[in-house]
């Protein structure tokens, strides 16, 4: 079977239609949160979910948009957009964000937004971080979004031993790569706000027949979105970062 992971998607609906025109309909989607914040179509997303997604679990922004986070938590601009979203979001669409569960195990596959151990908030960005969190799954992989970071982590070969490290295992942007048998944590990147300098599009291909991967990059119309966002009236540095990627 082979699935499309995608994770924050921030109410970004021409980068999640990209990436969903290119994945096509032979492909389950798996989301891993953070469907709405920051951008200036959050319905249309959350709809576009629904409808896709078999899989999807929430995100802190999502959380936040139902007030299951303190708004007082967020910078003033995610603040900001999340107020804005709030105002926008149907009735059935709030109740959708509200039904998801926080974490989701199937086969070899946990999926949390932040991480196993923290699942709503944690970031993994760092190897110390994504070492610590390994004893809380225990799949083969655990698939996590939040930082908007693609990055996989790969446990050491001596992971009970004192002291042993946990590997950054480079990324082939394009071409299919084995998971391996030493257990990962694996992160698609962003759909909606990427934060790797580059402005495309992020999420992962999986073939769980060949515990295969691929990290894909889309193009989408960025100046149209940014428009979009200008003209709802959310902050600038909501819609100028999407620019540049950061």
């Amino acid at each position: 079977m082979r699935y499309a992971i995608v994770s924050d998607i921030h109410a970004n609906l021409a980068a999640l239609q990209a990436v969903l025109g290119e994945v096509g309909p032979a492909d389950e989607v798996w989301c891993l949160g953070d469907i709405v914040g920051y951008g200036s179509e959050p319905d249309e997303c959350v709809e576009t979910i629904k409808q896709r997604a078999s899989v999807c679990i929430p995100g802190n922004h999502d959380w936040a948009c139902i007030g299951k986070i303190d708004i007082a938590d967020f910078n003033g601009d995610a603040a900001a957009a999340i107020m804005w979203t709030q105002r926008r979001l149907s009735a059935p669409n709030l109740a959708y964000l509200d039904s998801l569960p926080e974490t989701v195990t199937t086969g070899d596959f946990t999926l949390a937004h932040g991480s196993p151990r923290e699942p709503i908030w944690e970031y993994i960005i760092y190897p110390g971080t994504a070492k610590a969190n390994f004893a809380h799954f225990s799949t083969q992989v655990c698939l996590v979004g939040h930082t908007h970071l693609p990055v996989m982590f790969q446990e050491a070969k001596s992971a009970q031993k004192p002291g042993a490290s946990c590997q950054v295992v480079p990324i082939e942007l394009g071409n299919w790569q084995p998971i391996g048998r030493r257990r990962r944590i694996i992160n698609p990147g962003s759909v909606g706000q990427p934060r790797d300098g580059i402005p495309w599009a992020s999420y992962l291909l999986l073939d769980t027949s060949r515990m295969m991967l691929e990290y894909r990059r889309v193009p989408y119309p960025v100046e149209m979105t940014q428009r979009n966002m200008q003209k709802a009236g959310l902050p600038p540095r909501l819609y100028l970062r999407l620019g540049y990627g950061r």
